[in-house]
């Protein structure tokens, strides 16, 4: 069995949403386990995700950057760097703010580098902006909230919350995105293992 682990920070809800839906995601793949583990699990359990085929981390962008909590784990994680124990493991990453940008990129290339420090295997989302609605890219107010990457990332999925409680938000077509970007690591995975 192809086992997908989904390590999160969330500090307000919302992160924990999309993290749910990259589990969704994964776990619709047959032949696939998926795991949800908060970072201070993951951190507990750090010798678990050895036996993991695919770890996809994700956290809320803070001021342009990962929240303190994702970077605790991630250090915390560096004790695996040193035996290359995550080598030839497929990685993924997303990440969610309370603006269409909040320099969310950064958050995500912090993720990648660390996956490429380890020697992973990163999965980008695979997915065009507008996906399902690419005329929506023909307008000024551009893709609505139930449009599958209305951010427009191509590394990871990236959410929106804006001022928006958690039950709110983050909106249908985010959440959609995060469900397909887990389906799409763990076909890759299952492919890989």
């Amino acid at each position: 069995m192809t086992t997908v682990a989904v390590v999160y920070h969330s500090g307000f809800g919302h992160t924990q949403k999309q993290a749910e839906a990259v589990l969704e995601g994964a776990a619709s793949c047959e032949g696939v386990e998926a795991v949800l583990m908060t970072v201070e699990e993951a951190a507990e359990k750090l010798d678990e995700l050895d036996q993991a085929d695919a770890i996809i981390l994700g956290c809320p962008t803070y001021m342009g950057s990962m929240s303190a909590e994702m970077k605790k784990f991630l250090e915390t994680a560096a004790s695996k760097w040193f035996t290359l124990a995550w080598k030839d493991k497929v990685a993924g990453a997303f990440t969610n703010s309370s603006s269409f940008s909040g320099d969310k990129l950064n958050t995500l290339l912090g993720l990648v580098i660390n996956a490429m420090q380890h020697g992973m295997i990163y999965v980008g989302l695979g997915m065009h902006p507008a996906a399902d609605d690419p005329d929506s890219m023909n307008s000024i107010q551009g893709p609505g909230p139930d449009t599958l990457n209305r951010v427009g990332s191509f590394t990871g999925p990236m959410s929106s919350s804006f001022q928006m409680a958690p039950g709110d938000a983050p909106p249908p077509g985010d959440i959609a995105t995060a469900r397909a970007y887990g389906l799409r690591v763990a076909e890759i995975t299952k492919k890989l293992a």
